[in-house]
């Protein structure tokens, strides 16, 4: 005889920023809540560094990949998504940034509208509030050197005032200072209670490496509070359970079947047959579950097991949008001293990736067009030295020249010379590329026009009758990515730069890590797949909670509103268990 699965209040899938700040806040309440996270936790110092470490270290279970990073491309689309305990927040750029209080647009769906907000900032700011309160964010202390000498913050305020937008430093989920502490990089953070992982933490190196997984802890991410917190408080936290199939139970609640990565198929690399039935035979069930995998992981889960939910509203995988991301580079930034031109000096791995944004006005608030922040970036050190390469035949030249000068020298008679300093440093040439480039983050409102669908059982996006078909992306969101691409150019004009395009805009496609919407809130199931508490229509018990609830884009960095629309939600799954 079978034993029958085991039973819990709540099944969280996912642990990102919806996934934790609901399994905390049930847990907090009492309940007895299991989470279920596809990746591994990543205690500091295990982060990926080395090339080989970096060559396994994507997702992909079906060839023996069980690694952080997960790479989709669609049509006119490139989309990058993390795997590991604490979801996007161990790869994110650490900025917590409200929505604007005007962008939450209610356009007429029914007359060709593609945005409607069911929820204010009233109705948020004070989960806004109680998240801050719980991550903490700090301001990059400019107040205080090493900070105050960071040059890509300098150029970036520079340039930014000078084209009239406002610049300003963003709340980070990054640890500066400890409690009561003056900002110093490597001290010692001073925790309430000891983290999930049982390790130290030190605040920031100024590194660079934040999205590439902070091996120091001084990154914020999830798994140093709002999961730390949820495990003390009696929830469970399963890593390497990728969920695969969900349907209602008939007794009520709801059935989840997972599959199991082993460690030794991590360790070893060996493949997952996820197609495979005997894969799914762990299973679970709960009185309530909240899909918090990801816009991605959460609609292609609820594609995949549509036949077992034929109520659930055809809105879904609709309203898809990228959230209005689009990278470029300030190539070559100089000045002008006197009648000669000088590189000006960027260092972007020096610092956080982000250090501090501007924001350009949208109509909505006494703008042209739509809206968008653009921040400056930054990349790990080890970036710069394969940007370096680049100018291997002027390098090579060099090293070719100087070695002939030293063999010549040696041969001498009398040869005394022996201090080599100057010209060994001379080696490195002017290191321009490395030094002089500033990477450029715009993201916005964009039109939420995207439709997610599965073909051959894998997830598809393609846009609207009209948009993309010749387009790419851009499409209806055309003027917005010229836009914004128009303040970049701008910005690099400022720094004496040339504007460089990521590689893919020549293809007609951009790259997204701010995936948003497929079960967009709606007031009613004609609009939307979940209603303004996160509930999916037609299924009492089954909620969502991450980036797919949004009927458009966030416009700023999403995962602040992504943990206070969670926090909402988790305030409504309390008030009906309580009635």
């Amino acid at each position: 005889m079978t034993a029958s699965p085991e039973r819990f209040d709540a099944i969280v899938i996912g642990s990102g920023f919806g996934g934790a700040v609901t399994a905390y806040r049930l847990a907090e309440a009492g309940k007895r809540v299991c989470v279920l996270e596809r990746g591994r936790a990543y205690p500091p110092g295990s982060f990926a560094r080395t090339p080989s470490q970096m060559r396994t270290n994507f997702w992909d279970p079906t060839k023996g990949l069980y690694g952080l990073f997960d790479l989709w491309s669609f049509h006119g689309l490139n989309a990058l998504v993390s795997s590991g305990l604490g979801g996007g927040s161990l790869i994110y750029a650490n900025v917590l940034l409200r929505k604007d209080e005007r962008w939450f647009v209610t356009e007429d769906l029914d007359n060709g509208g593609f945005e409607h907000w069911p929820v204010t900032r009233d109705d948020l700011d004070p989960h806004y509030d109680r998240v801050e309160a719980m991550i903490r964010p700090q301001l990059y202390p400019l107040e205080h050197e090493p900070y105050a000498s960071t040059p890509k913050t300098q150029e970036f305020r520079r340039a930014t005032e000078a084209i009239g937008l406002a610049w300003f430093r963003p709340p980070l989920a990054v640890a500066f200072a400890s409690d009561g502490d003056d900002p110093v990089p490597g001290e010692r953070v001073h925790e309430a209670h000891p983290n999930l992982h049982g390790r130290s933490r030190h605040t920031c190196r100024l590194c660079g490496e934040c999205d590439i997984g902070c091996n120091y802890g001084s990154k914020s991410s999830l798994d140093f509070n709002y999961l730390t917190e949820a495990k003390r408080l009696g929830a469970e936290l399963w890593t390497r359970c990728e969920v695969r199939k969900l349907a209602p139970e008939p007794g009520g609640g709801y059935r989840v079947n997972y599959v199991r990565y082993d460690e030794a198929d991590e360790r070893e690399g060996r493949p997952t047959d996820i197609f495979d039935p005997e894969v799914f035979r762990h299973e679970l069930v709960a009185d309530r579950v909240i899909l918090a995998g990801g816009t991605l992981g959460t609609v292609r889960l609820l594609l995949r097991n549509r036949a077992a939910f034929p109520l659930m509203s055809d809105q879904l995988g609709n309203r898809f949008c990228g959230n209005g991301d689009l990278l470029t580079f300030a190539h070559g930034a100089s000045h002008t001293d006197g009648t000669t031109r000088r590189q000006r000096r960027i260092d972007p791995s020096f610092g956080p990736v982000i250090t501090s944004a501007a924001r350009v006005p949208d109509e909505l608030d006494g703008g042209e067009g739509r809206g968008l922040y653009v921040e400056d970036a930054g990349f790990p050190a080890i970036a710069t030295w394969l940007l370096q390469l680049a100018e291997g035949p002027g390098d090579l030249w060099r090293w070719r020249r100087e070695a002939f000068r030293f063999a010549r020298e040696r041969m001498r008679p009398g040869y005394r010379h022996t201090g080599r300093s100057a010209a060994f440093a001379g080696l490195m040439g002017t290191a321009q590329l490395s030094s002089s480039l500033l990477p450029l983050l715009s993201m916005g409102r964009d039109v939420a026009d995207g439709r997610m669908y599965l073909r051959d059982n894998h997830l598809q996006v393609d846009w609207r009758k009209g948009s993309a078909k010749r387009a790419g992306r851009r499409g209806r969101s055309g003027p917005y990515f010229d836009r914004a691409r128009g303040i970049s150019k701008q910005i690099a004009d400022e720094l004496g730069a040339t504007l460089r395009d990521n590689p893919i805009w020549f293809m007609r496609r951009v790259i997204t890590v701010h995936p948003l919407g497929g079960c967009s809130m709606a007031t009613d199931p004609r609009h939307g797949v979940v209603d303004p508490w996160g509930r999916v229509f037609g299924y009492p018990g089954l909620y969502v909670a991450d980036g797919s609830v949004m009927p458009g884009p966030v416009g700023a960095n999403p995962s602040l509103t992504i943990a206070a629309l969670a926090d909402r939600f988790a305030d409504g799954i309390l008030a009906e268990k309580a009635s």
